[in-house]
């Protein structure tokens, strides 16, 4: 751990430390399988998925040397299984980390690798870690949403909870009640919008370069490799979506082309103190401005990435003006644009969701969070002119959390601060 140099004549507080900067270096993840029997990775391991991400993230970064991993961390909504038994340890010894390299799990939800990368980043900043892993995996296939989860009946004896707010395509059809405007047609534009969107990011090689091959098993089929996403519908069209069933009310207004569909799949990224990343070479995507979550009422859970934005950009003194680059988890279609019309910000701007989102490509609940700082990552590389840009996902039972992120590519780019200060 690199420690500031101390000015002659001066003495220095040990319990008080600068705060660092923190940078994310890059994220990979598995192709994204259909959550049923005969899915893609339906006879994968959900501990054998990050573990082959994590491995290739080493092997794309030889100038790491692994013993200077100072924490692994991975989330899963459903932590049972081959899910459980604190999958932050058990990945990093499986993945032929050192035994000195600890790890954890981490469960919020959807937002469980978005909140693996923030506890993380923020041991980075008060120097309590140099480099660490973040990630999270879904294998929805094998442990759907809710499984086994006995929720304490006060929730709803006591009203502490609406009823409708376990069911999370309940949640949509709220917001659709609280903002009629928002209607099903916009909804379902939007859904054919970022099936397109994804669609040409594959072709144009935006998606792809991330996307690490799984050994994949089947037992009819024998073993294959599995190299691209599974979930995604690229001939969807408007006239082909808008009398589909709506699973979650009788005459409702949200189908499962305007929803994430079930998915299995794993993402894990790397990050780093600046200063660190400028000592071994590590390349700096994208610099960690700020973070927040915040809660909303758990029925109309897809409103929580408002609060969580607003908060996340008063804490970085700049507004939404500010953002020029928007990757957002599309839970739901109508979630997405509750966020947009909040903001003014149209249905179709080319600033959000460049690649497509989960609507196309799936929504793997823990892992979502870093493939959109994934995606985001990219994205910045290709807009030097875009200084900032955030990642933003609501998550359930009444939460939303959003990081805003800073474009190194940038030409005012900040830099990386070493940490010369006392506070």
């Amino acid at each position: 751990m690199t420690v500031a140099p101390q000015a002659p004549g001066t003495t220095r507080d040990p319990a008080r430390r600068a705060l660092r900067d923190v940078v994310f270096v890059e994220g990979v993840r598995t192709p994204f399988g259909k959550a049923r029997a005969d899915g893609l990775l339906a006879e994968t391991r959900a501990d054998d998925l990050v573990v082959k991400a994590l491995r290739e993230l080493l092997r794309r970064h030889p100038e790491l040397p692994v013993e200077r991993i100072d924490e692994v961390a991975i989330a899963a909504t459903t932590q049972q299984g081959d899910q459980g038994l604190t999958l932050g340890r058990t990945v990093g010894l499986l993945a032929g980390l050192p035994h000195s390299v600890p790890g954890y799990a981490i469960d919020r939800m959807c937002a469980g690798a978005m909140t693996a990368v923030t506890a993380t980043a923020s041991s980075i900043a008060v120097g309590a870690s140099d480099v660490v892993v973040a990630g999270g995996v879904e294998h929805m296939g094998r442990h759907p949403m809710g499984l086994d989860a006995d929720p304490n009946p006060r929730f709803l004896s006591e009203k502490l909870v609406d009823p409708e707010a376990l069911n999370m395509g309940v949640t949509a059809e709220n917001l659709h009640d609280k903002f009629p405007h928002l209607t099903k047609e916009r909804a379902d534009a939007y859904a054919v919008g970022t099936q397109a969107k994804y669609a040409k990011a594959v072709a144009n090689g935006d998606i792809g370069p991330e996307i690490v091959p799984i050994a994949a098993r089947s037992a009819e089929r024998g073993w294959g490799l599995a190299t691209a996403d599974e979930l995604p519908r690229p001939e969807t069209t408007m006239e082909g979506i808008a009398d589909l069933k709506t699973p979650f009310r009788p005459g409702g207004r949200v189908t499962p082309a305007t929803s994430s569909p079930l998915t299995d799949g794993a993402t894990v990224s790397l990050l780093a103190a600046g200063e660190t990343a400028d000592e071994l070479g590590l390349p700096a995507a994208m610099r960690l401005v700020s973070y927040a979550f915040a809660g909303v009422p758990a029925e109309i859970m897809g409103y929580g990435p408002v609060p969580a934005t607003d908060k996340a950009l008063a804490q970085a003194g700049l507004t939404i003006d500010d953002i020029g680059l928007f990757e957002i988890n599309e839970a739901f279609a109508v979630q997405v644009l509750s966020f947009l019309d909040h903001y003014g910000i149209a249905d179709d701007d080319e600033r959000v969701n460049r690649y497509g989102g989960a609507i196309a490509v799936g929504h793997p609940l823990a892992s979502s969070g870093v493939r959109l700082m994934t995606q985001l990552a990219r994205q910045f590389a290709q807009h030097p002119e875009v200084r900032y840009g955030i990642t933003t996902m609501c998550v359930g039972l009444g939460q939303g959390g959003t990081v805003v992120w800073e474009n190194p590519h940038h030409a005012d780019y900040s830099g990386h601060v070493p940490a010369t200060t006392e506070v």
